[in-house]
């Protein structure tokens, strides 16, 4: 047994839990920042930058998208071989890397293709206003057609964390988004010279971002992952591997991407309402993404913990796992609530919105936050219910939370709020609904999986 895997067997799992989770909260709550970010600069602009900032949250789950099938993929690729080093299973451990590569380089490839033919009509898709669909599609074109920075680092990322590298991924995504920062005002102002790009640059700076944290990851792999030999035969697509890599990975990407689901279904909503509604709930949603990337990143370190223990059949540190879990991610969640819920005004001023989009994204702000407890059990337990293989118990999280107990909610709020404009606020209680609603499920879900795979007995 190498020094890795006695850390994984041995370390008391409180302790296991905090080491790893927060270099990997740190990681996943960088990766809001790319899109915080760029609104913040964006809305400042001299000239258009309400426009601008609504053509970012058009393009945002487009977005949210292209990072839920790059980290799903790395999330099945990372339960896989956190499973294999367990098992002491070294061939599949490589095989499992080299096609996770493979895969990374796909996606990669798919998203190409819809940067230069899709885009556009993406985006007209959710409005008829002209300036801001030429916004929007310049965008999003950008952030696809040079999306290999982004696809590559969640394959190696995923790789480094499972591994035990927490912290070389994160500094690797600490780079990247130093970088877009930077790169930022320089851009989308033309600062020192550079010619004033507006979105566009703040498209380039992302990007740019993006292939630096690769970088970063690439070189920590080939310097720090001793335990991962890949070889040029690892390469050679495995429908095994791909099926192994899926079963998990397939339910964390639907898990994601029905993130973008939502906020493209709620866009559509909310339009019918006002115009202001949907820049409103854009801004919150990049606002809050930081408490609910901390939350997967807890997730991140839950998930490879309990994959540890679960292949080496070891009851009492799943339960641990279980326990620690959603202590820790109750404790992010209760006290990112607190932060919202007082400095509601100070966020909302960032942008410099109007009157009324500013009260709207304060009131989203104050009643959409009270969800955040329960968002977080219910992240708690896709990372659990991920970790010992049942895919389909954190899918079903995923499609109660962002899918069945929304729309219903919001298409009777919005008819509501249709026929009295001072109902619009009722709208933003459709997501604590749906995460209590959800928590209540999950609970149910664990129960019946934990019987059926004896959980409570083994070791």
């Amino acid at each position: 047994m190498n020094l890795k895997d006695e850390k994984m067997a041995a370390v008391p799992v409180r302790r296991l839990m905090l080491s790893m989770g927060i270099p990997m909260i740190v990681s996943m709550v960088l990766q809001a920042v790319y899109n915080i970010v760029d609104s913040a600069f964006v809305s400042n602009m001299q000239t258009g930058g309400e426009d601008a900032l609504n053509a970012l949250t058009l393009a945002f789950p487009l977005q949210i998208l292209m990072v839920a099938v790059g980290i799903g993929t790395g999330v099945g690729s990372n339960v896989l071989i956190a499973k294999s080093l367990g098992q002491k299973d070294g061939k599949l451990t490589d095989k499992t890397a080299g096609n996770a590569i493979f895969l990374g380089a796909v996606i990669y490839v798919i998203f190409l293709i819809f940067g230069i033919f899709g885009a556009e009509a993406y985006i007209n898709s959710q409005t008829d206003n002209s300036v801001v669909s030429v916004m929007g599609s310049e965008y999003l074109s950008i952030c696809c057609v040079l999306s290999f920075g982004m696809s590559m680092f969640a394959i190696f990322e995923k790789m480094l964390q499972a591994a035990g590298h927490s912290l070389c991924s994160t500094i690797a995504q600490i780079l990247g988004a130093v970088t877009n920062i930077v790169l930022d005002p320089i851009l989308i102002y033309g600062w020192f010279g550079c010619p004033e790009m507006g979105v566009k640059g703040a498209a380039y700076a992302t990007v740019i971002g993006q292939i630096v944290s690769f970088a970063a990851a690439l070189i920590f792999h080939l310097k720090f992952n001793k335990a991962i030999h890949i070889r040029l035969r690892d390469f050679i697509p495995s429908l095994k591997i791909f099926g192994m890599i899926y079963s998990v990975g397939l339910p964390a990407i639907i898990s994601q991407a029905l993130i973008s689901v939502m906020t493209y279904g709620m866009n559509l909503i909310l339009k019918g309402v006002s115009e202001n509604m949907v820049t409103a709930y854009g801004l919150y949603y990049k606002i809050q993404q930081f408490l609910l990337f901390a939350a997967f990143g807890m997730r991140d370190a839950i998930t490879p913990i309990t994959a540890f223990s679960y292949g080496m059949g070891s009851g009492k540190r799943i339960k641990d796992c279980v326990k620690f879990g959603h202590l820790f991610t109750f404790i992010i969640m209760l006290t990112g609530c607190a932060v919202l819920e007082i400095f509601a005004v100070p966020f909302s001023e960032i942008f410099g919105l109007s009157g009324e989009t500013q009260a709207l994204c304060i009131s989203a702000i104050h009643i959409i936050s009270i969800g955040l407890v329960f968002a977080g059990i219910n992240i708690a337990f896709q990372g659990i219910f991920q970790a010992v293989g049942s895919g389909i118990g954190s899918l079903a999280i995923s499609i109660g939370r962002q899918l069945l107990f929304v729309f219903p909610f919001a298409i009777a709020f919005a008819n509501i709020a249709g026929s009295d404009p001072k109902m619009e606020r009722l709208l933003w209680a459709v997501f604590p609904i749906a995460e209590i609603l959800t928590a209540a499920a999950a609970l149910i879900i664990w129960k019946r999986i934990s019987n059926k795979k004896n959980l409570k007995h083994i070791g």
